[in-house]
């Protein structure tokens, strides 16, 4: 995914930066191999970073992007440092595994990209999207879209919803919104990393469905936008919970995490009560169990993996997100990320001083 954003002014940035960040990391290790597996929502931003803090101390992270559900699966199995994944752990799949800390490592925002001759705007309700993807609405010139797009010329097409076929926390995302915001979505699907979407065509991660709707005329889904950006599909606007027609950027991503966070960092931020915020936002987690000596696993891995978290929960990670596209951690969520980082300890003892 590295042609998406290695454009040498990101590279030049990224690699200034890398001086600077430094001072944060342990100075007392070897270099350590750390490998990760999960969510493809963040994995633009994790080629970067990762490839960043490999600078810094010579460390190699080695990430796949196989799903969020995929990456649990890893961190349950215990063969990965660390999973990525777009979806907190309920309380049940907590009580299933030894403990884990949740770190944010980022935002972003759930798109709902389009691929329509002619339509270069569309906006989109939250109960309009549900009926969609249950298959309600059937037809591109229905009605209710008609309605809120009057100056766009619909076709008179059969709409082709595209849907991810891995377990993702990206499916996470969009399907609790959509259970927000519409009663029939709550009742008739819910919200999971897999959900029986009853009609449309599946693909194999972000860059799956972005690739199936860059190529098939009348498609839409949900993807997240930095994929839909390097692919240059649109995307819709989306109402609110405030009325107001919403993009992702930076701003309307981080007004949607205006509200309370709670100390073990899970929590869901679509739909906001916010003015300006885009209703599909979300955080972006990293995984760890809280104790690291595993699966004989080293002290200085266990080290290399705090260091890892500490470099992407530092300004100089964070301030890269906005260059492809994601929304930086509000401090608070930083604040509580460095502290729940001291919870972690090897044979028992703190990591973390």
């Amino acid at each position: 995914m590295k042609k998406f954003f290695n454009s040498a002014i990101t590279l030049a940035i990224a690699f200034a930066m890398v001086a600077c960040g430094s001072n944060s990391m342990s100075n007392d290790r070897e270099p350590q191999k750390l490998s990760g597996a999960g969510a493809t929502f963040p994995l633009p931003f994790y080629n970067v970073a990762f490839e960043q803090f490999g600078q810094v101390k010579g460390d190699q992270v080695a990430y796949g992007g196989i799903g969020s559900g995929g990456g649990v699966r890893n961190l349950r199995d215990k063969i990965v440092d660390f999973a990525g994944s777009d979806a907190f752990l309920s309380d049940k799949e907590m009580a299933e595994m030894a403990p884990v800390v949740h770190i944010p490592s980022c935002m972003g925002a759930v798109v709902v990209a389009y691929n329509l001759d002619g339509v270069k705007e569309l906006k989109l309700s939250g109960e309009i999207i549900a009926d969609i993807f249950a298959g309600k609405i059937k037809m591109w010139n229905d009605k209710r879209l008609a309605e809120l797009n009057p100056d766009a010329e619909l076709p008179s097409e059969a709409i082709i919803p595209v849907f991810r076929s891995d377990g993702s926390g990206t499916t996470f995302v969009f399907t609790d919104y959509l259970t927000k915001v519409s009663p029939m979505w709550a009742s008739e699907y819910g919200m999971g990393k897999s959900v029986n979407f009853p009609s449309g065509q599946a693909a194999k991660g972000n860059p799956g469905v972005a690739g199936v709707i860059k190529q098939t005329k009348n498609t839409i889904g949900y993807v997240g936008s930095e994929y839909a950006f390097a692919q240059k599909i649109p995307y819709a606007h989306i109402r609110n919970s405030r009325g107001e027609f919403v993009l992702p950027t930076s701003a309307s991503i981080s007004a949607a995490a205006s509200g309370e966070i709670p100390a073990d960092t899970r929590c869901s931020i679509t739909n906001a009560d916010a003015a300006g915020a885009y209703p599909i936002s979300t955080f972006t987690w990293m995984i760890i169990y809280k104790e690291q000596n595993y699966s004989g696993r080293t002290r200085e891995q266990a080290v290399a993996t705090l260091d890892l978290i500490k470099y992407i929960l530092s300004d100089e990670a964070q301030n890269v997100t906005t260059e492809v596209h994601y929304a930086p951690l509000p401090s608070k969520a930083k604040e509580q990320s460095i502290k729940n980082l001291k919870t972690v300890t090897y044979n028992g003892a703190p990591i973390l001083q």
